[in-house]
């Protein structure tokens, strides 16, 4: 379905991505875990065409883009088959719940204001916001901001949406009403690539474990086997670290 091979992205002199390798199959839940400044974030980046790759390519639904030199066009039809789920969720301040959810829809998509609003309706209601339509961001929650942000990716029919840390910018408390929709979403079959801290998250859920340290995937496999008995050194020391964390 979606695969990228050998993506390169340096930030003047510090090589963020070095030859990065990745296949997501349909209905794929692949968790990129790591530790901070590994990468994540910039491959994620990447692939949604947000931060350009110095290198790479692409293959999407059976089509080859050179991920460096690509046409605004072809962006926005990869865009329009992929959904971006921020950390900090990126709400227009000034709008509602379901004015942010049909913005994209109505301008982008030139959807008529009345289909968006019945599509962004269906997607609220889904993330448990059905009685928050017309509420503004500054009278939500973060958890709840966040799933008006997730509401806004599936109410475009995405073939794959890709979540930043979708929680690290949320209160303990918060963290769970998110990742219980993901979770949903999951059940539902839809193709997902989430960068996250969240390891028992990415051990219950994910299809595909993937382990990123200074640029490149160190280690990658089911999540029985990589949170289980992980062959790579230094993926070990990570998942002991966190242990550590967690028992301390």
């Amino acid at each position: 379905m979606l695969e990228i091979k050998n993506v390169q992205k340096s930030f003047d002199d510090l090589k963020v991505l070095d030859g990065i390798d990745l296949t997501v199959e349909k209905k794929d839940v692949i968790c990129i875990l790591g530790p901070s400044g590994s990468g994540k974030t910039t491959l994620l980046r990447c692939m949604n065409y947000l931060t350009k790759a110095d290198a790479g390519e692409m293959i999407f639904d059976g089509e080859s883009f050179d991920m460096n030199h690509i046409s605004k066009n072809d962006i926005a039809r990869i865009r329009r088959k992929t959904a971006f789920v921020f950390q900090n969720y990126n709400l227009f301040r000034n709008k509602t719940a379901l004015e942010n959810v049909t913005e994209g829809l109505i301008i982008a998509r030139k959807m008529p204001k009345k289909e968006a609003e019945e599509i962004g309706m269906k997607a609220l209601t889904k993330v448990g916001m059905a009685d928050r339509f017309n509420y503004y961001p500054h009278q939500l929650s973060g958890g709840q901001q966040q799933r008006v942000g997730i509401a806004r990716a599936i109410a475009t029919d995405p073939e794959v949406i890709l979540f930043d840390e979708p929680t690290s910018a949320l209160d303990p408390e918060l963290i769970g009403e998110v990742l219980s929709v993901i979770k949903e979403l999951a059940k539902d079959g839809m193709t997902m690539v989430i960068v996250t801290h969240e390891m028992n998250f990415a051990r219950n859920v994910s299809t595909k474990v993937i382990f990123m340290d200074r640029g490149k995937i160190v280690e990658e496999g089911n999540p029985d086997d990589f949170f289980t008995s992980p062959k790579n050194e230094r993926t070990q020391q990570f998942l002991n670290s966190f242990k550590n964390r967690m028992e301390g």
